[in-house]
């Protein structure tokens, strides 16, 4: 598949290219530079539990997540189902 460069120096990934591989606007890549006209592009990976914190913070019932003292063992901790 064939591409250009704007004149922002940006460079479009193919729709098709695009769609196999589940690419979203925002994600990262790494380009790296292997000689004189031969790059390569890698897909940089997501960092773990990205977006955890949103997650947790949007849970439905105030209070759904409680805060335990620590203990020697988590043997001692009982979970509270409703």
């Amino acid at each position: 598949m064939q591409t250009t460069i704007s004149t922002k120096g940006q460079i479009i990934l193919p729709a098709e290219i695009r769609r196999m591989d589940g690419l979203k606007a925002g994600q990262a890549f790494e380009v790296e530079r292997l000689d004189c006209g031969d790059y390569r592009l890698r897909r940089v990976a997501a960092v773990p539990n990205e977006g955890l914190v949103d997650w947790l913070l949007s849970c439905p019932v105030k209070g759904f997540l409680k805060d335990y003292s620590s203990t020697a063992t988590t043997d001692d901790i009982q979970p509270d189902f409703r």
